[in-house]
């Protein structure tokens, strides 16, 4: 893999994934555009996109590493988030202007726990009508500014988790009596965690929406490895590279693994097949010095290469 040196010495890879911890306020976009001035290219893109009040976890591919990004969108993620009950938003969450605020003084406790079960496993899922799902080719929020109603189509998610934290009941700064409630939500790709806030209200029989979110997973990657926009500028201040995971890292990280022998590597290099992995791909193909060649996805009997990295 194409390596730089930096200051001191050490090599560091141009091509790799960055875990960066969002701030608020920022755009996805943003993010991007600070990573490419940080690491010196234009090449960088994010694996899912957090809403600008969100915070968390955004996995960012560098240069090359820009390619495993469509494999990394669809990994099931985590989340920490405050659910507002007692008030509807035209966004469902803190950013939208309040449409609706009957009210949750009290929820009793037996009908919150049937509404929370009733949201996990297999379900059918309302995105909001200000997600950025494209309708004709325009995005929805667009629409939805422009004066446009929008009613999207429900879509399968899955959630895996939803636990109620902490209940607490307060007052909205319109003088609506609410209750907050700090959740944790584990979830595949594509879900909504502000419509699961609009959904538990509805369910409720009140309104619904976020006024905190929090990503903490993406796959693998977790908070605790993710970078500090203000610390990365910091570093680059002092001309220090920003450091990547490289894409084998990235690799052994995100998929299951497969060992080729010196044959296999030389014919999957080429584009060509191997022996069935016998595993749910995408599965990273590693030569015998250990760096990866490749991802493979079974066919039949045979193993293809979806994506070469390593190509002869």
């Amino acid at each position: 893999m194409t390596e730089r040196r930096s200051p001191s010495g050490a090599a560091d890879p141009v091509d790799g994934l960055l875990v960066v911890d969002k701030p608020s306020g920022w755009t996805s976009h943003d993010v991007v555009g600070r990573v490419r001035r940080l690491a010196g290219t234009r090449k960088v893109g994010h694996a899912g996109t957090l809403d600008p009040m969100a915070t968390g976890v955004l996995v960012l591919g560098v240069n090359r590493a820009t390619r495993l990004l469509t494999y990394l969108v669809g990994a099931d993620k985590e989340y920490t988030a405050t659910v507002r009950l007692g008030q509807a938003t035209v966004t469902d969450d803190a950013e939208g202007d309040v449409t609706d605020a009957p009210g949750a003084p009290d929820v009793d406790p037996g009908a919150l726990d049937d509404a929370v079960a009733a949201l996990r496993g297999p379900i059918e899922q309302v995105p909001s009508s200000v997600s950025a799902i494209k309708v004709d080719g325009k995005r929805s929020y667009a629409r939805v500014r422009g004066g446009e109603e929008v009613e999207l189509p429900a879509r399968p998610v899955t959630i895996h988790r939803l636990d109620v934290l902490a209940q607490r009941t307060t007052t909205a700064q319109d003088g609506t009596a609410v209750t907050d409630l700090d959740v944790v939500v584990g979830c595949s790709s594509g879900t909504y965690v502000r419509a699961l806030a609009r959904d538990l209200g509805a369910a409720l029989g009140t309104g619904g929406h976020l006024t905190a979110l929090r990503r903490t997973w993406v796959g693998p990657f977790a908070l605790d490895g993710a970078a500090d926009l203000e610390t990365l500028g910091a570093a680059h201040a002092e001309g220090k590279p920003v450091r990547l995971l490289s894409m084998t890292e990235a690799c052994r990280a995100a998929f299951t693994v497969r060992e080729l022998s010196e044959r296999e590597a030389t014919a999957v290099r080429y584009g060509q097949r191997v022996d069935a992995t016998g595993r749910p791909g995408p599965v990273a193909a590693l030569a015998p010095d250990g760096h990866v060649v490749a991802l493979l996805e079974d066919r039949g009997a045979q193993a293809r290469p979806v994506l070469v990295l390593d190509p002869a």
